[in-house]
């Protein structure tokens, strides 16, 4: 097992994410099949384990709590996340931290993590009213917490502010970062930012899902050329151990098969060369429908909205691969006036735009896309609601 040094912490450079654990047929956590996924990671090395509250509705804290109870406390890192991006009326971080102690079994969390700091969540974070940021500060302070970090979905713009007021108190952020998120979700972006603010990256979505697990035939062929001996997802993870602030770098296991494969990557590090880099930027490129904006912004110029249409169709791009959730937050709670359906296809953008985009037409599909995904607000409520009866199952 590959492993890194961090603030005198040894971890190894594979995590076991808790989000997608095996399930039975009623959609409930397959114990035994985690437990014997757990026995493996640890007898192989991999010693970082992170879950969070809304994961499998609140259960999948319990159980990864149960499983390495069975282990001694330092042989393991047990990591969980504060829930302040789900949409609540009020929060109070005391009582769900002291049930997150309670759920896990432990005295404490190695890495505590504030869940999706984004555009729509920030104002929580650090709204005085609750006073989140200043509480797990202070629970760092007395040790029930050793490492405080945040993970995002956000945009540069949201990050680069959070990064300049609160920087200075985080030890680690985690990133939606892979080859294709690269460019689609400006992860090289983000990567170069957190380095010039000296914030060590936490992977999630190494190989987006499992949708760069597996490749159309010709691209996988490619591949098996270069590297005969590794799988297709191994290359994801080849690509990242190519990124020297790369210090975690977390998947989310669902069966045993990956388990084993993963655990064999991260024997030893083998980066990707510049050959095959270029390979997966040109499977990347492949794999999107994306409208072709270069964000030179001329079509904000003269658009009478004053809209932000690059970010609009960096949105579109995004949605067109995959319907996230994540994604379509960033303009569920944006003001009416920021959202597509405040354009007036006046045309004013499409004659301004180099690439001859129908920036209109674009907006609109935006528009129907959104429509088709549930909004955040009403998925928090569900999962708030699905905690609350999986917790009332346990007394």
């Amino acid at each position: 097992m590959i492993y890194h040094e961090f603030q005198g912490d040894t971890l190894s450079a594979l995590g076991f994410g808790a989000m997608r654990l095996p399930t039975l047929a009623d959609e409930s956590i397959d114990v035994a099949r985690v437990e014997e996924m757990v026995a493996y990671a640890m007898a192989h090395g991999v010693n970082y384990f992170d879950t969070a509250m809304p994961y499998h509705a609140g259960m999948s804290e319990v159980v990864m709590g149960k499983i390495l109870s069975k282990y001694p406390r330092d042989s393991y890192r047990l990591a969980t996340k504060y829930p302040g991006h789900q949409v609540c009326s009020s929060y109070d971080p005391a009582a769900t931290f002291e049930q997150q102690l309670r759920k896990c079994g432990v005295e404490y969390f190695d890495y505590y993590l504030l869940h999706n700091v984004s555009e729509s969540t920030v104002g929580n974070y650090e709204d005085p009213r609750w006073g989140i940021i200043p509480y797990f500060l202070e629970q760092k302070r007395l040790g029930r917490i050793k490492h405080l970090g945040f993970s995002t979905h956000g945009r540069l713009g949201m990050l680069r502010g959070f990064l300049e007021r609160h920087g200075k108190d985080m030890d680690f952020c985690q990133i939606q970062l892979n080859y294709l998120d690269w460019t689609l979700q400006y992860a090289k972006e983000k990567y170069a930012m957190l380095e010039e603010f000296g914030i060590p990256v936490w992977v999630m979505e190494p190989v987006r899902g499992g949708k760069l697990a597996k490749l159309d035939p010709e691209s996988e062929a490619r591949m098996k050329q270069l590297r005969p001996e590794e799988s297709v997802a191994a290359w994801g993870f080849r690509f990242l151990q190519g990124l020297p602030n790369v210090k975690m770098i977390l998947s989310g296991m669902s069966n045993m098969d990956q388990m084993v494969d993963n655990v064999k990557t991260f024997t030893e590090s083998k980066p990707l060369n510049g050959q095959e880099q270029a390979l997966v930027f040109e499977i990347a490129e492949g794999l999107k429908n994306t409208v072709p904006c270069t964000r030179c912004r001329y079509c904000c110029d003269g658009c009478p909205k004053g809209l932000d249409i690059p970010t609009l169709l960096g949105i579109l791009n995004e949605l067109r691969f995959s319907d996230s959730v994540n994604t379509a937050m960033m303009l569920e709670f944006a003001p009416e006036d920021q959202k597509p359906t405040a354009c007036i296809a006046c045309g004013k953008c499409v004659r301004s735009c180099p690439q001859n985009i129908d920036i209109p037409g674009a907006l609109k599909e935006l528009t129907e896309k959104l429509k088709t995904i549930p909004s955040w607000a009403a998925l928090s409520k569900l999962r708030e609601e699905e905690m609350r009866q999986s917790m009332a199952s346990l007394k």
